[in-house]
């Protein structure tokens, strides 16, 4: 029975020379802050956390 990389947190060492990404600085995401106003008049803030679309949440951009 194998296991899976993913799982024990195997990684390929090569990929720690890989230049990070501008767009995220390497974490693979970006958080956006927004402000809306309710019904109430009040200002709720809150930020969205979505995968970096120019490294695919990878955190570093391929060699090119």
């Amino acid at each position: 029975m194998g296991t899976s990389e993913e799982k024990t947190g195997v990684f390929d060492a090569s990929q720690l020379n890989q230049a990070k990404c501008p767009d995220c600085s390497g974490t693979g995401e970006l958080r956006i802050d927004s402000e809306n106003i309710n019904e109430h008049f009040e200002v709720e803030k809150q930020t969205v956390i979505t995968p970096c679309p120019r490294c695919s949440g990878a955190g570093f951009v391929p060699a090119g």
